[in-house]
Protein backbone atom coordinates (compact mmCIF):
# COMPACT_ATOMS: atom_id res chain seq x y z
CA UNK A 1 0.00 0.00 0.00
CA UNK A 2 3.05 2.24 0.53
CA UNK A 3 4.54 1.59 -2.53
CA UNK A 4 1.14 1.75 -4.20
CA UNK A 5 0.87 5.58 -2.80
CA UNK A 6 4.24 6.30 -3.99
CA UNK A 7 5.66 6.51 -0.33
CA UNK A 8 8.68 3.90 -1.43
CA UNK A 9 10.79 4.80 1.14
CA UNK A 10 8.53 4.31 3.82
CA UNK A 11 7.73 1.01 1.84
CA UNK A 12 11.38 0.04 1.38
CA UNK A 13 11.85 0.84 5.76
CA UNK A 14 8.63 -1.74 6.72
CA UNK A 15 9.86 -4.30 3.77
CA UNK A 16 13.52 -4.22 5.73
CA UNK A 17 11.95 -4.84 9.45
CA UNK A 18 10.40 -7.84 7.84
CA UNK A 19 13.45 -9.31 6.49
CA UNK A 20 15.04 -9.40 9.90
CA UNK A 21 12.04 -11.74 10.41
CA UNK A 22 12.26 -13.75 7.26
CA UNK A 23 15.95 -12.95 5.71
CA UNK A 24 15.57 -16.30 3.71
CA UNK A 25 13.01 -14.29 1.95
CA UNK A 26 14.33 -14.38 -2.04
CA UNK A 27 11.05 -12.39 -3.47
CA UNK A 28 10.96 -10.06 -0.38
CA UNK A 29 14.99 -8.76 -0.83
CA UNK A 30 13.74 -8.31 -4.55
CA UNK A 31 10.95 -6.09 -3.66
CA UNK A 32 13.09 -4.45 -0.96
CA UNK A 33 15.61 -3.60 -3.69
CA UNK A 34 12.98 -2.08 -6.10
CA UNK A 35 11.39 0.14 -3.26
CA UNK A 36 15.11 1.26 -2.31
CA UNK A 37 15.57 2.01 -6.12
CA UNK A 38 12.93 3.97 -6.52
CA UNK A 39 13.18 5.77 -3.75
CA UNK A 40 16.46 6.90 -4.94
CA UNK A 41 18.25 4.96 -2.56
CA UNK A 42 20.73 2.97 -4.81
CA UNK A 43 23.25 2.03 -2.30
CA UNK A 44 20.00 0.04 -0.39
CA UNK A 45 18.83 -1.22 -3.53
CA UNK A 46 22.28 -2.94 -4.52
CA UNK A 47 22.76 -4.39 -0.79
CA UNK A 48 19.32 -6.43 -1.06
CA UNK A 49 19.65 -7.46 -4.24
CA UNK A 50 23.81 -8.88 -3.11
CA UNK A 51 21.15 -10.99 -0.57
CA UNK A 52 18.56 -11.99 -3.16
CA UNK A 53 22.01 -12.95 -5.73
CA UNK A 54 22.92 -15.45 -2.72
CA UNK A 55 19.36 -17.12 -2.50
CA UNK A 56 18.28 -17.19 -6.31
CA UNK A 57 20.20 -20.02 -7.22
CA UNK A 58 17.77 -20.34 -10.58
CA UNK A 59 18.09 -16.36 -11.43
CA UNK A 60 14.35 -15.99 -11.62
CA UNK A 61 14.65 -12.41 -10.00
CA UNK A 62 16.97 -11.02 -12.38
CA UNK A 63 19.38 -10.21 -9.49
CA UNK A 64 22.74 -10.46 -11.52
CA UNK A 65 21.44 -8.30 -14.32
CA UNK A 66 19.82 -5.68 -11.92
CA UNK A 67 23.52 -5.33 -9.70
CA UNK A 68 24.97 -5.09 -13.72
CA UNK A 69 22.65 -2.43 -14.76
CA UNK A 70 23.67 -0.33 -11.71
CA UNK A 71 27.56 -0.87 -12.18
CA UNK A 72 28.01 -3.59 -9.37
CA UNK A 73 29.26 -6.34 -11.14
CA UNK A 74 29.21 -7.97 -14.30
CA UNK A 75 26.00 -8.76 -17.09
CA UNK A 76 27.57 -11.61 -19.22
CA UNK A 77 27.55 -12.38 -22.67
CA UNK A 78 24.62 -14.62 -22.93
CA UNK A 79 20.64 -15.14 -22.16
CA UNK A 80 19.12 -14.77 -18.04
CA UNK A 81 17.50 -17.35 -19.24
CA UNK A 82 15.78 -17.75 -15.94
CA UNK A 83 14.87 -14.60 -15.27
CA UNK A 84 13.77 -13.93 -18.94
CA UNK A 85 11.55 -17.31 -18.99
CA UNK A 86 10.09 -15.89 -15.20
CA UNK A 87 9.22 -12.56 -16.37
CA UNK A 88 7.62 -14.06 -19.49
CA UNK A 89 5.63 -16.43 -17.66
CA UNK A 90 3.84 -13.63 -15.42
CA UNK A 91 3.79 -11.19 -17.82
CA UNK A 92 2.11 -13.53 -20.41
CA UNK A 93 -1.64 -13.43 -19.76
CA UNK A 94 -1.14 -9.15 -19.68
CA UNK A 95 1.22 -8.82 -22.19
CA UNK A 96 -1.03 -7.87 -25.20
CA UNK A 97 -2.93 -5.31 -23.18
CA UNK A 98 0.39 -3.49 -21.19
CA UNK A 99 2.49 -3.80 -24.46
CA UNK A 100 0.29 -2.83 -27.55
CA UNK A 101 -2.71 -0.79 -25.44
CA UNK A 102 -0.43 0.74 -23.19
CA UNK A 103 2.96 1.48 -25.05
CA UNK A 104 2.32 1.83 -28.40
CA UNK A 105 4.49 -1.48 -29.13
CA UNK A 106 4.79 -1.33 -32.85
CA UNK A 107 7.57 -3.77 -33.62
CA UNK A 108 5.68 -6.38 -35.68
CA UNK A 109 4.39 -3.78 -38.08
CA UNK A 110 7.43 -2.73 -38.69
CA UNK A 111 9.84 -5.49 -39.43
CA UNK A 112 6.56 -6.87 -41.33
CA UNK A 113 6.75 -3.49 -43.86
CA UNK A 114 10.48 -4.30 -44.19
CA UNK A 115 10.03 -7.97 -44.84
CA UNK A 116 7.01 -7.13 -47.19
CA UNK A 117 9.04 -4.93 -49.01
CA UNK A 118 11.91 -7.29 -49.51
CA UNK A 119 9.86 -9.69 -51.03
CA UNK A 120 8.48 -7.40 -53.43
CA UNK A 121 12.07 -7.00 -54.93
CA UNK A 122 12.90 -10.32 -54.94
CA UNK A 123 9.92 -11.40 -56.47
CA UNK A 124 8.89 -14.32 -53.61
CA UNK A 125 5.13 -14.69 -53.06
CA UNK A 126 5.48 -16.94 -49.75
CA UNK A 127 8.44 -18.30 -47.90
CA UNK A 128 8.71 -21.90 -47.38
CA UNK A 129 9.50 -22.07 -43.65
CA UNK A 130 9.83 -19.48 -41.35
CA UNK A 131 11.16 -19.50 -37.56
CA UNK A 132 9.54 -16.83 -35.04
CA UNK A 133 12.26 -16.59 -32.41
CA UNK A 134 10.75 -15.26 -29.13
CA UNK A 135 7.12 -15.93 -30.62
CA UNK A 136 5.33 -14.87 -27.45
CA UNK A 137 1.55 -14.28 -27.81
CA UNK A 138 1.77 -14.40 -31.34
CA UNK A 139 2.42 -10.76 -32.74
CA UNK A 140 4.91 -11.41 -35.40
CA UNK A 141 3.21 -14.32 -36.25
CA UNK A 142 -0.18 -12.72 -37.32
CA UNK A 143 1.74 -10.28 -39.74
CA UNK A 144 3.54 -13.24 -41.71
CA UNK A 145 0.90 -16.38 -41.44
CA UNK A 146 -0.64 -15.25 -45.18
CA UNK A 147 2.79 -15.44 -46.75
CA UNK A 148 4.24 -18.33 -45.70
CA UNK A 149 3.96 -22.13 -46.19
CA UNK A 150 5.19 -23.13 -42.73
CA UNK A 151 5.07 -20.93 -39.94
CA UNK A 152 7.54 -22.50 -36.33
CA UNK A 153 7.08 -20.18 -32.97
CA UNK A 154 10.01 -20.62 -30.37
CA UNK A 155 9.64 -18.83 -26.92
CA UNK A 156 11.65 -19.89 -23.66
CA UNK A 157 8.09 -18.96 -21.64
CA UNK A 158 5.33 -21.78 -21.76
CA UNK A 159 3.11 -19.62 -20.41
CA UNK A 160 3.76 -17.15 -23.75
CA UNK A 161 3.43 -20.58 -25.71
CA UNK A 162 -0.01 -21.47 -23.93
CA UNK A 163 -0.98 -18.49 -24.70
CA UNK A 164 -0.26 -18.12 -28.54
CA UNK A 165 -1.45 -21.77 -29.29
CA UNK A 166 -5.38 -20.72 -28.49
CA UNK A 167 -4.50 -18.34 -32.02
CA UNK A 168 -3.78 -21.31 -34.29
CA UNK A 169 -1.23 -19.22 -35.92
CA UNK A 170 1.83 -21.16 -35.62
CA UNK A 171 2.04 -25.08 -37.62
CA UNK A 172 4.28 -25.83 -34.96
CA UNK A 173 5.36 -24.25 -31.45
CA UNK A 174 8.25 -25.19 -29.63
CA UNK A 175 9.56 -23.80 -25.91
CA UNK A 176 12.76 -23.60 -25.56
CA UNK A 177 15.96 -21.16 -25.69
CA UNK A 178 17.16 -19.74 -28.99
CA UNK A 179 20.20 -20.07 -29.28
CA UNK A 180 19.95 -23.89 -28.92
CA UNK A 181 17.09 -24.31 -30.74
CA UNK A 182 19.36 -22.49 -34.21
CA UNK A 183 22.11 -25.00 -32.94
CA UNK A 184 20.09 -27.50 -34.38
CA UNK A 185 19.31 -26.86 -37.56
CA UNK A 186 21.45 -26.18 -40.46
CA UNK A 187 19.69 -24.31 -43.64
CA UNK A 188 16.15 -24.98 -43.24
CA UNK A 189 14.94 -21.64 -42.88
CA UNK A 190 13.58 -18.92 -45.42
CA UNK A 191 13.19 -16.34 -43.24
CA UNK A 192 14.00 -16.06 -39.33
CA UNK A 193 12.28 -13.09 -37.30
CA UNK A 194 13.21 -11.89 -33.85
CA UNK A 195 10.81 -8.92 -32.81
CA UNK A 196 12.07 -7.18 -29.83
CA UNK A 197 13.84 -10.43 -28.43
CA UNK A 198 17.69 -10.11 -28.69
CA UNK A 199 17.21 -6.85 -26.41
CA UNK A 200 16.86 -10.18 -23.59
CA UNK A 201 19.97 -11.41 -25.14
CA UNK A 202 23.21 -9.29 -24.82
CA UNK A 203 25.81 -9.73 -27.19
CA UNK A 204 25.09 -10.09 -30.72
CA UNK A 205 27.72 -12.76 -31.92
CA UNK A 206 26.66 -16.18 -30.23
CA UNK A 207 22.95 -15.66 -31.82
CA UNK A 208 24.44 -14.98 -35.19
CA UNK A 209 26.68 -17.37 -34.79
CA UNK A 210 24.00 -19.74 -34.38
CA UNK A 211 21.34 -18.23 -36.71
CA UNK A 212 23.50 -18.02 -39.93
CA UNK A 213 23.76 -21.75 -40.21
CA UNK A 214 19.61 -22.40 -39.77
CA UNK A 215 19.17 -19.69 -42.23
CA UNK A 216 19.12 -21.63 -46.20
CA UNK A 217 21.41 -19.57 -48.59
CA UNK A 218 19.82 -16.39 -49.39
CA UNK A 219 17.48 -16.81 -46.77
CA UNK A 220 17.08 -13.32 -44.62
CA UNK A 221 16.42 -12.74 -40.99
CA UNK A 222 14.81 -9.45 -39.66
CA UNK A 223 15.18 -8.26 -35.94
CA UNK A 224 14.98 -5.52 -33.72
CA UNK A 225 17.58 -3.94 -31.06
CA UNK A 226 17.14 -0.85 -28.68
CA UNK A 227 19.75 1.94 -29.20
CA UNK A 228 22.52 3.44 -27.89
CA UNK A 229 24.96 5.90 -28.72
CA UNK A 230 27.91 5.29 -26.35
CA UNK A 231 31.11 3.77 -27.22
CA UNK A 232 29.96 0.31 -25.70
CA UNK A 233 28.73 -2.41 -28.46
CA UNK A 234 25.49 -2.82 -25.84
CA UNK A 235 24.46 -1.43 -22.65
CA UNK A 236 22.30 -2.44 -20.18
CA UNK A 237 19.63 -0.42 -18.87
CA UNK A 238 18.07 0.05 -15.94
CA UNK A 239 14.88 -1.85 -17.65
CA UNK A 240 17.18 -4.80 -17.50
CA UNK A 241 16.87 -4.97 -21.85
CA UNK A 242 20.28 -4.47 -23.81
CA UNK A 243 20.79 -1.67 -26.03
CA UNK A 244 22.90 -1.73 -28.70
CA UNK A 245 25.53 0.59 -30.91
CA UNK A 246 24.65 1.08 -34.46
CA UNK A 247 28.06 0.52 -35.54
CA UNK A 248 28.96 -2.70 -33.52
CA UNK A 249 25.52 -3.97 -34.76
CA UNK A 250 26.31 -3.09 -38.02
CA UNK A 251 30.05 -5.03 -37.49
CA UNK A 252 28.49 -8.12 -35.85
CA UNK A 253 26.39 -8.49 -38.90
CA UNK A 254 29.52 -8.06 -41.29
CA UNK A 255 31.45 -10.53 -39.12
CA UNK A 256 28.81 -13.55 -39.46
CA UNK A 257 28.91 -12.99 -42.62
CA UNK A 258 25.69 -11.66 -43.37
CA UNK A 259 24.92 -9.13 -46.21
CA UNK A 260 22.61 -5.93 -44.24
CA UNK A 261 19.51 -5.27 -46.33
CA UNK A 262 17.91 -2.49 -44.67
CA UNK A 263 19.11 -1.02 -41.04
CA UNK A 264 16.94 1.77 -40.06
CA UNK A 265 16.02 3.31 -36.85
CA UNK A 266 12.23 4.12 -35.80
CA UNK A 267 10.31 4.35 -32.54
CA UNK A 268 9.85 0.86 -30.74
CA UNK A 269 7.08 1.91 -28.06
CA UNK A 270 7.20 4.09 -25.07
CA UNK A 271 8.66 3.47 -21.64
CA UNK A 272 7.38 5.89 -19.13
CA UNK A 273 5.82 8.56 -21.37
CA UNK A 274 9.03 8.08 -23.44
CA UNK A 275 9.97 7.11 -27.09
CA UNK A 276 12.35 3.55 -26.87
CA UNK A 277 14.40 4.37 -29.96
CA UNK A 278 15.64 1.11 -31.69
CA UNK A 279 17.26 -0.31 -34.95
CA UNK A 280 15.44 -2.35 -37.24
CA UNK A 281 17.24 -4.78 -39.45
CA UNK A 282 16.96 -7.29 -42.15
CA UNK A 283 19.67 -9.23 -43.60
CA UNK A 284 20.49 -11.79 -45.73
CA UNK A 285 22.86 -15.07 -45.64
CA UNK A 286 24.58 -14.78 -49.14
CA UNK A 287 23.07 -17.17 -52.00
CA UNK A 288 26.07 -18.42 -53.11
CA UNK A 289 29.06 -18.45 -50.66
CA UNK A 290 32.36 -18.65 -52.44
CA UNK A 291 34.93 -21.79 -51.53
CA UNK A 292 38.10 -20.92 -50.60
CA UNK A 293 40.93 -21.67 -52.62
CA UNK A 294 42.58 -23.49 -50.30
CA UNK A 295 39.85 -25.64 -50.04
CA UNK A 296 39.74 -26.83 -53.92
CA UNK A 297 41.98 -29.53 -54.96
CA UNK A 298 44.61 -29.02 -57.42
CA UNK A 299 43.72 -29.02 -60.94
CA UNK A 300 40.21 -28.54 -59.74
CA UNK A 301 37.38 -26.63 -60.89
CA UNK A 302 35.36 -23.72 -58.38
CA UNK A 303 31.85 -23.63 -59.30
CA UNK A 304 30.40 -20.42 -59.51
Amino acid sequence: MLAESGDHAAAAELMDQALDLAPDWAGGWDLAGSFHEKAGNVAGAIAAWRKLEALDDEGVFGARLKLAAYGAGPAGQGTAVGYVEALFDQYAPKFEDSLVGKLGYQVPDLLDTLVSEEMAKLGIERFGKVLDLGCGTGLMGEKLRSRVEHLEGIDISAAMIAETARKGIYDALQKAELVATLNARRADADLVTAADVLIYCGALEPVLAALVPALKPGGLVAFSLEEHEGEEALFLRPSLRYAHSPTAAREALIDAGLEIVRFETAVMRYDRGLPITGMLVVARRPAAEMIAANDVPDGGDVAA
